[in-house]
């Protein structure tokens, strides 16, 4: 893209350049046409090289970003990392030969190993979801975890992973495969089921037989029902804060659009590009993308409204000001803005993979049996049909027609009917709507689970409200948890 630009502003010039003296007497201006939100990839691109850019090298996060958390790279000298030396079967068919995942802890281990949370990450988190000794840096669910905060810390000993296929520190694309070189575009396919599978090899190593909850937001609550599915007899409770069974054509085309903005990048290269120039074009247009569906029109409404942005010189730009074709108004220079911060952070094929393990994940029961799935339990759930009629809920209006794989995404989840479960949707959430969360919940308790609590929070975060709506997403938790 930047090759084009610039290409395309030298012929521009050379055409100027053979006008007749005619030229002079147009009405409009003959200087060649300036677009900076274009030069500042190339911008960008120099910076890069100059640098010597090293994608595992600590960053800094930004205090200007909004209120979003920042997404910062963390240094290996701040978290854990179990080392899982055998083979690790995935849901594919592929096989890691070993992995590593990274964590971080929080609160105090009991002696009978009763009070372990396990924190499920949305798609780019890393394991420092709280500030610690080794990282005082705010984590990016740091007002939630604590001593008298929704997860406890003077009761629960809680634990974050970087998921398997992240570039935080666990076994991704962007890690050494055994040949030696990176994985690149060598690396499996993942679901998040695989990634379930490598957090309870890290509970096996520090002796965690049953958890007292798994819990998650975004694709955190994907994660956290996998984990109570495949583990029944390892869960105590279940939290999914706006998450879903079964990922929906609206949250897999938003997701495509991403990944296909990056992969049109030429410095993707096919998912090669380490030490070499990475695909920051890319990665920027993706975030913009995602921050539209993290968040809701009625917020840029009340945040940004129309206002246009304001000139170098501080000052607001005249209403006379003709409109140009980079960023006009506030809400163009947010999303530039958003999307600059992050090209750099996060691992392009870490987006690719992680965001298409969420694509992939479905809890209906065809799904399942596709893939041969079957949880690993003990005492699976009694051998009678639940029943196809949904159970009526007084917690939110029924559909005016449930979906035709409704009775198949009731007969999935049996294997949850026995763990309580907290199930909270944001009203104003287009990336994961409501109606998936009402689905879920009427799934659930269709197949027999009475022990559901379901929460629907107002509001204009949109989906990131669970990271910002301290009082009510915290205050449900801890209630649920205590």
């Amino acid at each position: 893209m930047n090759f084009i630009a610039r290409n395309l502003s030298k012929a521009l010039q050379q055409r100027l350049s053979r006008l007749t003296p005619l030229r002079h007497q147009a009405t409009f201006a003959t200087a060649p046409p300036s677009f900076p939100c274009v030069d500042a990839h190339a911008v960008r691109e120099s910076k890069i090289l100059a640098s010597s850019f090293n994608r595992h090298s600590q960053t800094t996060p930004s205090s200007d970003s909004g209120p979003e958390p920042p997404y910062a790279r963390p240094s290996p000298q701040s978290y854990n990392t179990y080392h899982h030396p055998h083979p690790l079967e995935l849901t594919y068919g592929s096989t890691l030969p070993s992995f590593d995942i990274a964590y971080e802890t929080w609160g105090t281990l009991s002696p009978s190993r009763d009070n372990v949370i396990l924190l499920h990450t949305g798609l780019s988190a890393s394991s420092h979801a709280a500030s610690t000794e080794l990282n005082p840096a705010e984590g990016w669910w740091d007002k939630f975890i604590g001593p008298g905060r929704a997860l406890d810390t003077n009761q629960f000993f809680v634990i974050c992973t970087n998921v398997l296929g992240g570039c935080y520190g666990s076994t991704g694309p962007s890690s050494l495969s055994p040949d030696g070189q990176r994985y690149a575009t060598r690396f499996p396919i993942l679901s998040l089921f695989d990634m379930v599978q490598a957090q309870f090899k890290l509970l096996d190593h520090l002796g965690v037989q049953k958890l007292y909850a798994s819990v998650g937001s975004s694709m955190g609550g994907m994660q956290s029902l996998a984990a109570g599915w495949l583990f029944p007899d390892r869960v105590g409770k279940i939290v999914s804060i706006s998450g879903t069974a079964r990922s929906s054509p609206g949250s897999i085309a938003m997701r495509h659009a991403q990944r296909s903005v990056l992969m049109a990048d030429p410095n993707w290269n096919n998912g090669f590009y380490y030490d070499q120039l990475p695909p920051h074009t890319g990665m920027k247009l993706a975030r913009q993308i995602a921050t539209i569906t993290y968040r809701s029109g009625p917020e840029w409404d009340q945040r940004f409204g129309r206002k246009l942005r304001k000139l170098k010189d501080g000052q607001s730009p005249p209403h006379s000001r003709s409109p140009t074709l980079c960023p006009d108004f506030l809400i163009e220079t947010y999303l530039d803005h958003q999307g600059e911060q992050f090209c750099l952070k996060y691992d392009a094929n870490s987006l690719l993979y992680v965001s298409k393990a969420m694509d992939l994940f479905d809890l209906t029961l065809p799904a399942l049996q596709e893939l041969r799935m079957a949880p690993v339990t003990q005492s699976l759930p009694s051998d009678h049909p639940a029943s196809m009629q949904p159970a009526l809920s007084k917690s939110h209006p029924p559909p005016l027609h449930y979906p035709p794989h409704f009775p198949e995404l009731v007969a999935g989840l049996r294997p949850l009917t026995s763990i309580p479960m907290l199930v909270l949707g944001v009203q104003s959430d287009i990336l994961f709507p409501v109606e998936q969360q009402r689905e879920l919940v009427d799934a659930v308790r269709t197949a027999g689970n009475t022990q559901v609590s379901y929460f629907e929070l107002g509001g204009v975060w949109g989906h990131d409200t669970f990271l910002l709506d301290v009082l009510n997403v915290g205050g449900a938790v801890r209630g649920f948890l205590s």
